[in-house]
């Protein structure tokens, strides 16, 4: 939203410029896609592919701004006539920080040369010492609950762990508690509250490059205080015949609710003698107590085979953030961040992936 500022009208009614310079007022309701064109491409001739790439990924390459080496795993968000983002972008001291994006159609996009800085609510104190400049922040995600956007991520304020801010306008970033003790990562939120309570995904984890992580699930009845804490899927597959998650499993996307459960989109890792290879997958949790598995699909959904998620900066990642979902249309897009370097696109018909899921499903 380059050289913009929010009008002071509410989230519903709220004006902002687009790339192109266009004005562009809010016509739905945040965080939906009604009446917003998701990105979509058909799948493509004689495929059966369940999950298939954007034609011309990555969507967003390596240096969509100078003296960039990378940006990936990146969070995007309908909003007003257009879509927000928040992405991890590392210049040349190779730094993760966090950058605002901007796009019409979820495919061009401005990123924002300035990180994201986080003012911290006037009620709250972090914590005695002061937050520092250089406090890293990693693999964002972005979810609308009530009235507001909650912005996860990876921290270094006292972390590794879950930080949380809020925003209406992707401009001004308030920022909360951190939801856990360290060390933790992959926190995502469910997009709205189950039995009263908020809830989200995350991984437990160590201070490097865990080579362990299980999906737990935790509950806060004002998202400041967290607890009944839940496991809900451990990492493995070998006496199941299963590789691609048997050493680290982590949420993906934000949940979405569908007649069948809350349909996780997620990733799985195995290790190999090369190092690490992220997949996709999927699974899907009951509505009410989503702690409780009701179908783990045992194929991978997307595997690192394409050069883009092959070679960079960490090789054959394939690592989904976020997903665009036009119910309605039967339509998703998912964001995915490739070999740490570059953000890209792929598509599903929902009701094809929740059957998929559920037909292909072993639960362990």
């Amino acid at each position: 939203m380059p050289n913009s500022t929010p009008t002071d009208e509410s989230p519903n009614g709220a004006s902002f410029i687009t790339p192109s310079g266009d004005l562009k007022t809010k016509s739905s309701a945040p965080g939906q896609v009604s009446g917003v064109q998701i990105p979509w491409q058909q799948r493509p001739a004689g495929s059966s592919d369940i999950v298939w790439r954007h034609t011309t990924n990555p969507v967003i390459g390596r240096q969509p701004i100078p003296n960039v080496l990378g940006i990936y795993n990146s969070a995007v968000v309908p909003y007003g006539d257009g879509f927000a983002g928040v992405f991890r972008l590392e210049d040349r001291t190779r730094f993760p920080r966090l950058h605002t994006g901007w796009s019409e159609n979820g495919v061009d996009w401005h990123i924002e040369p300035k990180p994201v800085v986080f003012e911290t609510n006037a009620d709250e104190t972090l914590d005695s010492k002061p937050a520092a400049v250089a406090d890293y922040a990693y693999d964002p995600r972005v979810c609308w609950i009530d009235d507001r956007y909650y912005v996860t991520w990876c921290g270094g304020h006292n972390g590794p762990t879950i930080s949380i801010a809020t925003t209406t306008d992707f401009e001004t970033f308030t920022r909360l508690e951190n939801a856990f003790l360290p060390f933790n990562r992959n926190g995502v939120l469910f997009p709205r509250k189950i039995d009263g309570k908020y809830m989200m995904l995350s991984r437990p984890s160590d201070d490097g490059h865990t080579p362990f992580g299980d999906i737990f699930l935790s509950q806060s009845p004002d998202m400041c205080h967290w607890g009944k804490h839940r496991e809900v899927m451990r990492r493995g597959g070998d006496e199941q015949g299963i590789w691609w998650q048997r050493t680290k499993i982590g949420a993906g996307p934000i949940p979405i609710e569908t007649d069948e459960g809350w349909l996780m989109i997620f990733h799985g890792v195995m290790d190999t003698c090369n190092g690490f290879v992220y997949h996709m997958g999927s699974a899907l949790l009951d509505l009410e107590q989503p702690w409780k598995v009701i179908a783990r699909c045992s194929q991978i959904l997307l595997a690192p085979e394409a050069d883009y998620e092959v070679y960079g900066h960490v090789p054959n990642v394939v690592f989904p953030v976020a997903a665009l979902c036009d119910q309605e249309k039967d339509q998703l897009a998912v964001y995915y961040g490739a070999a740490d370097t570059s953000t890209c696109l792929a598509y599903a018909h929902l009701s094809e992936l929740v059957n998929y899921t559920k037909e292909n499903s072993v639960v362990f």
